[in-house]
C-alpha cells in the first residue's frame, strides 16, 4: 500500500493539482490559439502551393517541390530550435510562440500541399477536358470542377495530418512557450511534485479527444465516395 500511496501522492495530489489548475488552464487556452493559427495558416498555404503547382510552370514547381520536401524531411523540433536560436544571429529575433507557430505551420503546409496535390491529380482527366469543352477557363475549371472534388478526396488524410501536427504544439515548451506542457512543467518545478503533469495530460485529453471525434465525423460526413 505504501507504493500505491506514493504513486497517488506523486501523480494525483489533489491539493497540488487544485493549486496549479489555473496555470494549466492558461496553457490550455494558449494551446487552442496556437493550434488554430497553425491549422488555418498551414492549410491555406498548402492549398495555395498546390494550386500554383497545377499551372505546370516548371521552375516554380521545382521550387515548390524542393521547399515541401525540406519541411517534410526536417523534424518539427529542429525547425523550432533553428528559428528560435538561429534567426537572432541574423538580426531577426522571434518569440517562442512565433517560432513554434511558424515552424508547425511550415510543416503542415508541406504535408497539406502534397495531400492537396494528390487530390487534384486524382480527379480524372476527363473532368478537365469536359469542363474546358464547355468554354470554362483553366482557373474556372480548377475552381468550379476540380477543387470541389479534390477537397473531398483529401479530407481523410488531411484531418489525420492536421491532428498530428497540432499535437506538436507541445514542442513549444522547449523554447519557453507556456502551452499545456510548458505550464505543467513550470508548475511541477514550483511544487516539486509531478501531479501537474497529470493535470496536463488531462488537459490534452479534454482538448484533443473532441478534435479526434470531430475529425472522424468530418471524414464520415464529407469524404468523397467513389
Amino acid at each position: 500500500m505504501d507504493g500505491l500511496n506514493n504513486f497517488i501522492f506523486s501523480f494525483f495530489n489533489l491539493k497540488v493539482m487544485a493549486q496549479y489548475l489555473p496555470l494549466v488552464a492558461q496553457g490550455l487556452a494558449l494551446t487552442v490559439v496556437l493550434a488554430l493559427l497553425i491549422v488555418v495558416c498551414g492549410l491555406a498555404l498548402g492549398l495555395l502551393l498546390a494550386v500554383l503547382r497545377s499551372f505546370g510552370i516548371r521552375p516554380l514547381n521545382w521550387l515548390i517541390i524542393f521547399t515541401v520536401d525540406v519541411f517534410r524531411a526536417l523534424p518539427p523540433l529542429v525547425i523550432i530550435v533553428l528559428l528560435f536560436f538561429g534567426l537572432p544571429a541574423a538580426g531577426m529575433s522571434v518569440s517562442g510562440f512565433a517560432a513554434t507557430w511558424l515552424s508547425l505551420t511550415l510543416v503542415l503546409m508541406a504535408f497539406a500541399e502534397e495531400i492537396f496535390w494528390a487530390g487534384i491529380t486524382a480527379v480524372p482527366k476527363g473532368q478537365w477536358e469536359a469542363a474546358r469543352s464547355t468554354g470554362l477557363t483553366f482557373l474556372q475549371t480548377l475552381r468550379m470542377v476540380v477543387l470541389p472534388q479534390a477537397l473531398r478526396i483529401t479530407i481523410p488524410p488531411l484531418t489525420n495530418r492536421t491532428i498530428a501536427i497540432t499535437k506538436g504544439t507541445a514542442l513549444g515548451s522547449v523554447v519557453g512557450v507556456a502551452e499545456i506542457l510548458g505550464a505543467a512543467q513550470s508548475a511541477m518545478s514550483f511544487s516539486a511534485n509531478p501531479s501537474p503533469l497529470t493535470l496536463g495530460a488531462i488537459a490534452y485529453l479534454v482538448l484533443f479527444v473532441p478534435v479526434v471525434a470531430l475529425g472522424r465525423w468530418i471524414e464520415t460526413r464529407f469524404a468523397w465516395k467513389r
